[in-house]
């Protein structure tokens, strides 16, 4: 059952390390200022697990007709916050690579991009944008929580901690207070 979450921090080589600390920098930053360091540890987990249970499940199918690699990696978690930040995003084009795409091809074109890094799972990066496409349009309603729920968890022990390490930014669960810290800054 542990591997339902630590298969997220397995690299088997340098560039695949790069690769994923690259994407998750920019991705899970992004989300991260917008849902807040609560709701972005909680939605990390759920997607991790949620992503290997759909891995496990079309694997044996997807194996028979082609050759799957596992999962592996921070990508299909990356992948379900890019899914999610594309289908709640009011633009309908973004520019990438200077040209204007509808978003809701952005991950879908990440997606083949992301077929040539390699130790890269091609089944893993889709189920983690499946699991961030349905969490997105509203499928996995369950995970949310309100905004004062992320409230109360951030005066509790392990993000009061995070709160307190130097030059670790930490975005409050509220949106008030999230919006008072930008002003602030």
């Amino acid at each position: 059952v542990h591997r339902l979450i630590t298969y997220i921090f397995i690299y088997q080589d340098l560039i695949s390390l790069a690769c994923g600390a690259v994407i998750t920098w920019y991705f899970a930053g992004s989300f991260e200022k917008n849902v807040g360091t609560v709701k972005h540890c909680v939605l990390t987990a759920a997607f991790s697990v949620l992503s290997a249970l759909l891995y496990l499940l079309l694997e044996p199918l997807v194996s028979r007709l082609l050759p799957v690699g596992d999962a592996q990696g921070f990508m299909p978690v990356a992948f379900a916050m890019l899914g999610v930040s594309t289908t709640r995003s009011r633009m309908r084009r973004a520019l990438l690579f200077g040209w204007g795409v509808p978003v809701v091809l952005v991950p879908w074109l990440g997606l083949c991009i992301a077929w040539f890094v390699p130790q890269s799972s091609l089944l893993g990066n889709l189920c983690g944008l499946l699991v961030g496409e349905a969490y997105g349009l509203g499928y996995c309603f369950c995970l949310d929580f309100p905004e004062s729920v992320g409230s109360k968890l951030d005066r509790v022990f392990p993000f009061t901690l995070l709160k307190r390490i130097p030059g670790l930014k930490y975005i409050p669960g509220s949106s008030a207070e999230r919006r008072a810290s930008e002003n602030s800054t």
